[in-house]
């Protein structure tokens, strides 16, 4: 990260990523009845929502390669399906890791518009 405004907030993005990574884990694992829901967005929606802020914040806590970034989301996607096979109620969909490259490609891409901006 080059140095610029963001980068004295480096360790609160940190604790701001690791939380969004854990809430987002939790979220996608518990059984769906107690599963949190924001409004009326379906599946697709919540998935694309998540790594637009994981991606954000992956790239403004650590120093890593754009395509690095998003193959690590990507496996965190998959890790998240292949989780949910073993989750009570809770079902695989692979079309949900599609939804989650299509949220890092934005989140990435929206960081790169960040980093002009400020």
């Amino acid at each position: 990260m080059k140095r610029s405004k963001l980068y004295k907030y480096r360790s609160q993005f940190k604790v701001l990523f690791w939380l969004a990574l854990m809430v987002s884990y939790i979220a996608a694992v518990v059984p769906q009845e107690i599963a949190p829901h924001i409004g009326n967005l379906n599946d697709k929606a919540h998935h694309i929502l998540a790594f637009i802020v994981l991606g954000i914040l992956l790239r403004l806590s650590y120093r890593v390669h754009y395509w690095t970034a998003l193959l690590l989301l990507i496996a965190y996607g998959g890790f998240i399906e292949v989780s949910q096979l073993f989750s009570i109620s809770r079902s695989s969909d692979w079309a949900d890791i599609a939804a989650d490259t299509i949220g890092s490609f934005i989140g990435l891409k929206l960081y790169k518009y960040l980093r002009r901006v400020i």
